[in-house]
C-alpha cells in the first residue's frame, strides 16, 4: 500500500498486475477471466454487498485492463455496476434550517422548487430544482448545501452527468480525458483503459526475433514517483523488463522549448501544446483559438519522432502520469511515433508481474536532458524553459509575458480573457492537472512534495542549458 495514495489505486494495480502476469505466458491468457475469483477467493465480501457483485465488478476491471470497449473512442470509461453507492446529489436542506420567518430561500428560487412545511422548515422539490444555488447563497444559517458526486466535483468542464440508472455518464464531446474523475472516484467506478497487453506483446516479440528494439520514454515526473526506490533502480528495472533503452521525455521537452520559443517570437502569441488535455479543451470548448495552439508536437511525440526517424523499425512506449496521453497517441499526427502509452501505476504492475523488486537493483544513470527539460513536469516549468531558450538564442527584442495556468479552471479563465481581448500575456502555459504533470491521474502519489522532487531532479542534470542538451541530437 505504501506505493499508492489510495486503496482504490491499489485495487486497480492488483488487477493490472494479474492481467500482466497472465500476459507474459500465452498459455495463461485465455484464462484471464479467472482473475476476479483469484482476487476474491472466499465467500466473504471485502468491498461490496456480496462476493458475486465484487467479482462482477472485478471482471469489468479486467476488461478495461485489456483495452476496454473498442467502440468507445474515449480512454475513460464508467463501470456502471460499480457506480451505485453515491447519492444523486444536488442541493439539499439540512437540519440546520431553523424555519425562520425571512424565507429568503423561497424568494430567491425562481423555479418554485422550495416549499415550507407547517413548522416553516424548507424543502426542495428535486423535480423543479435547477441547481442554480441561489437559495444556498441567501440562507443565513448556511443550511442549504450542494452534495455533488465526487466525479462531478472533480470534472471542472462538466463532462459528467447521471444517466437514467443513476450511474455516472461521460459526455465524450466535452471530456478531455484528464482523468480527474478517475482519481477522485472513491469506488473506482471510473477507470481508464490500459494498453499494458500491447506493451508486453512488443517486449516479448522484440526479445524473440530481434527485428526491432523497444524504447521506454519516461516522463520527467518520474522523479516524484517510486519514492520507495531510487530513479536509477527504476531505470534498471525497465531494462530487466526487456526495454532496450530508456530515454527521457525531458529531452523532447528541451527540443520543444527551443522550437516553441522561436515560434512564439515569430507569431507573437501562443498557447502551449504539451498538455493533451489542455489542447483538447481548446479544440472542444474554444475552437476559435485553435490557430493559436503551438504547431510543435508534445515532448512525448517529439522525442518519439526523433527515435523513429533514426530507427523506423523501433517501438516506443511512453510511461508517464497522464491518461490524456493515451488519447494523444491515437491522433493521426502522433500515432506513427508513439506505439503505447502507460501510466506509472501500470509500470508498477509490470514490475510486480515479473516479481522485480527494484529496491534490490543497482542504479542505471539516466541523463539525456537539461534542468529546464526536466522541470516541465510541474506547473510553470514550461514557461521557465521557454524564457531560458529565448535567452540562449540571444533574443532581446521580444518580452515574454507568460500566463501560467495551474489546472483546467485557470486554463478556462485565461482562454476566456484571450477571447475578450483582456489577457495581458502573449503565452499561455496550460496544464489541465493542478500542479502540472505531477498531479496526473496515473501518478502513484500526488502532493506538494512532488514539486520539490522535480526541481531536485532538474538540478542533478549534467546538461545545464537547453542548447547543450539538444546539441547531441544534431
Amino acid at each position: 500500500m505504501y506505493k499508492f495514495d489510495t486503496k482504490v489505486q491499489h485495487l486497480k494495480y492488483k488487477v493490472l498486475r494479474e492481467v500482466a502476469r497472465y500476459a507474459w505466458d500465452d498459455t495463461l491468457l485465455e484464462n484471464v477471466m479467472d482473475i476476479p475469483i483469484k482476487i476474491v477467493p472466499g465467500k466473504v465480501p471485502t468491498m461490496r454487498c456480496c462476493v458475486y457483485k465484487e467479482r462482477a465488478i472485478l471482471g469489468e476491471r479486467v476488461k478495461l485492463a485489456m483495452g476496454g470497449n473498442k467502440d468507445n473512442p474515449n480512454v475513460i470509461e464508467v463501470i456502471d455496476i460499480a457506480c451505485d453507492e453515491c447519492p444523486m446529489g444536488g442541493y439539499d436542506i439540512t437540519s440546520a434550517c431553523r424555519g425562520c420567518l425571512a424565507h429568503r430561500c423561497v424568494d430567491a428560487c425562481r423555479f418554485g422548487a422550495i416549499s415550507l412545511d407547517q413548522n416553516h422548515v424548507a424543502h426542495i422539490d428535486k423535480s423543479k430544482c435547477k441547481e442554480c444555488g441561489a437559495c444556498a447563497k441567501v440562507c443565513p444559517y448556511s443550511a442549504i448545501i450542494c452534495l455533488k458526486r465526487p466525479c462531478e466535483n472533480a470534472c471542472k468542464i462538466k463532462a459528467i452527468k447521471m444517466n437514467e440508472d443513476k450511474a455516472a455518464a461521460i459526455d465524450n464531446n466535452k471530456c478531455i480525458s484528464c482523468g480527474a474523475c478517475v482519481y477522485q472516484c472513491p469506488f473506482g467506478a471510473i477507470m481508464e483503459k490500459s494498453y499494458i497487453l500491447d506493451a508486453i506483446d512488443m517486449i516479448k516479440k522484440s526479445g524473440g526475433n530481434k527485428k526491432y528494439k523497444v524504447y521506454a520514454v519516461v516522463a520527467p515526473s518520474i522523479s516524484s514517483q517510486f519514492s520507495y526506490a531510487k530513479i536509477g533502480q527504476v531505470i534498471t528495472g525497465l531494462k530487466q523488463l526487456g526495454f532496450h533503452t530508456v530515454i527521457e521525455a525531458a529531452l523532447g521537452a528541451d527540443m520543444v522549448a527551443d522550437a516553441e520559443s522561436r515560434e512564439l517570437v515569430e507569431k507573437g502569441f501562443l498557447t502551449s501544446s504539451c498538455c493533451p488535455a489542455f489542447v483538447s479543451f481548446i479544440e472542444k470548448k474554444h475552437p476559435e483559438l485553435v490557430p493559436f495552439i503551438s504547431h510543435n508536437l508534445s515532448p512525448m511525440a517529439t522525442i518519439a519522432k526523433y527515435l523513429k526517424d533514426r530507427d523506423g523499425k523501433c517501438k516506443v512506449v511512453f510511461i508517464g502520469p497522464c491518461t490524456a496521453k493515451k488519447v494523444e497517441a491515437q491522433k493521426e499526427k502522433v500515432r506513427n511515433y508513439v506505439d503505447v502509452v502507460m501510466t506509472f501505476e501500470e509500470l508498477q504492475a509490470l514490475f510486480d508481474s515479473k516479481d522485480i523488486d527494484i529496491t534490490t537493483l543497482g542504479e542505471t544513470e539516466l541523463d539525456n536532458a537539461s534542468f529546464f527539460g526536466r522541470i516541465f513536469a510541474r506547473s510553470g516549468g514550461l514557461s521557465d524553459a521557454v524564457a531560458e531558450a529565448m535567452k540562449e538564442h540571444g533574443e532581446t527584442d521580444f518580452e515574454l509575458k507568460s500566463c501560467v495556468c495551474n489546472g483546467i479552471e485557470e486554463c478556462s479563465l485565461a482562454l476566456l480573457k484571450k477571447k475578450k481581448g483582456v489577457l495581458d500575456s502573449n503565452f499561455i502555459e496550460g496544464m489541465a492537472c493542478v500542479g502540472g504533470c505531477i498531479g496526473g491521474a496515473g501518478c502513484l502519489t500526488h502532493g506538494e512534495k512532488n514539486k520539490a522532487e522535480v526541481d531536485k531532479y532538474g538540478r542533478e542534470a549534467l546538461e545545464k542549458t537547453i542548447t547543450d542538451a539538444i546539441s547531441v541530437l544534431k
